[in-house]
């Protein structure tokens, strides 16, 4: 049995009718979407819970269970942000590959999904992303790149969209070239619910597994009778479904086996801890003293938001709201729902109520996000902000009691630059699974420190992403026109102000990031030391982030990127060193010319901080590169064959047999170098008139030579 996650199981009751209910699901743990549990920034929280969603799947029998989602929040409006994890590929791949591992350890199968590209609901089923090379290289496989290479995934999913024109479900290149043969990818490959199309070609590509079936087993048939698809591939795919039935064998003989409740509950709740980021804390209004008095405002504090909409959706084993904490803890607390979630004008008389309830409370808790109904898988959202009603009321209730706190709810990120001045604190709290309630209220009163970091910048407005001049594309197609420059690496690149960077989170603790090194240790390589201490009298953790920021390239390459991190938990006082190593990958980029991946010689500055825009310290490591080189040609320029190793010497002999009159002279001031430098050998005719022929087959006759 193959059932959806990726946030928890959701394994539909038997329907005497055969259709299918999203909401009908038998009882499992919710656990925090990707969107709250990527701002953890802990790949060992994420191996906890995929341990605990693997017990799951034995209670009830599940092989397969279908996550995690790794693509690309490319846009903050896409309709299934809520469970993808990040803007930044290397940080997706190493959170979610602790998932996959923490699973996969119980003899329970993963399916990495969608397969690729698919970073958008509109139009999804059909639509053709359009993508450079270097982007998809850079920026949209590498989560699933990691994750293959570092925890081999027992199944992968693929997409809807069609990439550069192919539908996922029958790309060669992607599913066999890539995924297969540079990756070494040893699973099977699905296809997303209705996404093949074509049954011979999908196989001949790689795709095992069509979902669900479409009772077109005869084209199978027909086409490997008459040659269309070899017996050599038709074994291939299937045995790898025989082998992924033997992989489960072990795990689904399991009989009678009970996962703990309330153990994979109080793992959730660990997991909604860590998912809340801190934006803002003006005159340490959080934490909230235990004997202050307290003014709850906002429906989502009553009916708590704590899941995405869609093919996700759990029935949860428990479900504890904000208000039913603070009725558990003994904390009296006045409450006003304050608005509805319905599409209607705000109701004065809920305001007017609102209102008056902060009259005179120490602190006021105002919860406002959107509402299911605004974001799901299925369609993108139209907007960055939430309801105008709720922003009028934060700006009435603040009017009337300053200490107001903003605990957000929703998927992906939304506008807090419109009223964030209205708010002393801010909190980010996403969607945290059934244990929000209780999550929120150990960090708001301080049981623990808040730890997480935005794995998305927050920006000041939507039109400000670059992607925006793209989105979501026209007829049939979605042109990736910002190339690899998606979310921080554009904002931080071109100077964009931001609401909340990549990668910011505050704390009730403080830290001190120092004695950083950065020390070469390869020909390509470098490892990075800190030491941090917690220099407060709270307990609570930081998270060092390493950026690799190159200097002078010969592409256009982002101002840093992200390429390396490690969350540390510290008492009090406490100090500890961290080490981070940077691979090769760390440096390089995707190379057209090359086809590969290529790290150039020179300085590069690795950042040490605690976010994109708060570098603590840095040092420069100066790399041998990969002495890679593209074979010069007639269409090679003047300037490439000078810069070239082999091409260089040639050169420098043309110019002495020009100097001693055996060739043409070549031009002698800077303007005409210019030219010269720019230009293909095949037309220097263009500058030295018809002695300009000779020159040309002087650089490739000996060229030919030196490489025969």
């Amino acid at each position: 049995m193959i059932t959806d996650g990726p946030h928890g199981l959701r394994k539909a009751n038997a329907s005497s009718t055969g259709e299918t209910d999203l909401n009908d699901s038998v009882p499992a743990t919710c656990f925090p979407p990707a969107a709250g549990l990527s701002s953890a920034w802990n790949p060992d929280l994420a191996f906890q819970v995929g341990e605990a969603m693997g017990e799951e799947c034995i209670q009830e029998k599940v092989a397969v269970i279908l996550g995690p989602g790794v693509n690309i929040k490319r846009n903050p409006l896409g309709g299934r942000c809520f469970e993808y994890w990040s803007e930044d590929p290397f940080l997706a791949g190493h959170e979610a590959a602790g998932l996959v591992k923490g699973v996969q350890s119980k003899g329970v199968g993963t399916s990495l999904k969608h397969f690729a590209v698919n970073n958008q609901e509109t139009d999804r089923l059909r639509v053709s992303a359009n993508v450079s090379q270097r982007a998809l290289r850079e920026i949209y496989f590498p989560a699933f790149e990691h994750i293959v290479k570092d925890a081999q995934p027992w199944t992968i999913m693929c997409s809807y969209n069609k990439i550069n024109g192919v539908h996922s479900a029958q790309n060669h290149w992607l599913l066999t070239d890539v995924l297969r043969n540079e990756w070494g990818f040893k699973g099977i490959v699905m296809s997303d619910w209705g996404a093949d199309h074509d049954r011979v070609a999908s196989l001949n590509a790689g795709l095992n597994l069509e979902m669900p079936p479409s009772y077109t087993d005869d084209q199978i048939v027909y086409a490997a009778r008459d040659g269309r698809i070899q017996p050599e591939q038709l074994d291939r795919m299937a045995q790898g479904m025989i082998d992924l039935v033997n992989k489960s064998r072990a795990a689904m003989s399991i009989d009678g086996y009970r996962f703990d409740v309330d153990a994979h509950d109080e793992v959730a709740r660990q997991a909604a801890v860590e998912s809340i980021v801190l934006l803002k804390n003006d005159d340490a209004v959080l934490p909230v003293a235990a004997d202050a008095k307290v003014a709850v405002i906002g429906e989502f504090a009553r009916s708590l938001r704590y899941q995405g909409g869609g093919s996700s959706h759990i029935t949860p084993t428990k479900m504890t709201g904000f208000l039913d904490t603070l009725k558990d803890r003994g904390i009296d607390a006045a409450f006003a729902p304050g608005f509805t979630f319905a599409d209607e004008p705000q109701d004065p008389a809920l305001t007017a109520e609102a209102v008056e309830t902060a009259k005179g409370a120490d602190v006021v808790l105002l919860f406002l996000g959107l509402p299911e109904a605004a974001e799901s898988e299925g369609f993108d959202r139209e907007t960055l902000d939430i309801p105008a009603k709720q922003v009028e009321l934060l700006k009435e209730v603040s009017a009337a009691n300053k200490n107001v706190v903003v605990v957000l709810s929703n998927g992906s990120v939304v506008s807090v630059a419109p009223w964030r001045d209205h708010a002393k604190g801010i909190l980010e709290t996403w969607l945290l699974g059934q244990c929000g309630g209780p999550a929120m209220a150990d960090v708001i009163f301080g049981v623990q420190s808040p730890s997480g970091k935005l794995s998305q910048t927050i920006p000041m407005n939507i039109l400000d992403d670059p992607s925006m001049l793209n989105w979501p594309g026209e007829e049939g197609h979605v042109d990736y026109g910002e190339g690899v420059f998606v979310g921080y690496r554009y904002y931080d690149t071109y100077g964009k102000e931001v609401a909340y960077p990549f990668g910011y989170g505050l704390s009730y603790a403080s830290f001190e990031i120092s004695d950083v090194t950065v020390a070469k240790t390869g020909a390509n390589t470098a490892s990075v030391t800190a030491t941090v201490t917690n220099t407060s009298d709270v307990d609570g953790a930081e998270v060092v982030q390493v950026y690799v920021a190159p200097g002078k390239a010969d592409v256009a390459r982002p101002k840093h990127e992200l390429k390396g991190f490690v969350k540390v938990f510290l008492a009090a006082g406490e100090s500890k060193t961290v080490t981070v190593d940077l691979d090769e990958r760390a440096f390089a980029y995707w190379s057209e010319k090359f086809n590969d991946w290529h790290v150039e010689s020179g300085e590069y500055t690795v950042e040490v901080g605690v976010s994109s825009r708060d570098i603590v310290a840095t040092g420069v490591v100066d790399l041998d590169g990969d002495g890679k080189t593209a074979p010069l040609t007639e269409w090679s320029t003047f300037g490439e064959w000078k810069a070239d190793p082999v091409g260089s010497k040639i050169v420098a002999d043309l110019v002495a047999k020009a100097d001693a009159g055996e060739l043409p002279k070549l031009p002698q001031n800077d303007m005409m170098d210019m030219f010269l430098n720019s230009m293909p050998i095949n037309s220097l005719t263009t500058l030295l008139g018809e002695p300009g022929k000779q020159t040309t087959a002087f650089l490739l006759d000996e060229y030919a030579k030196v490489t025969a």
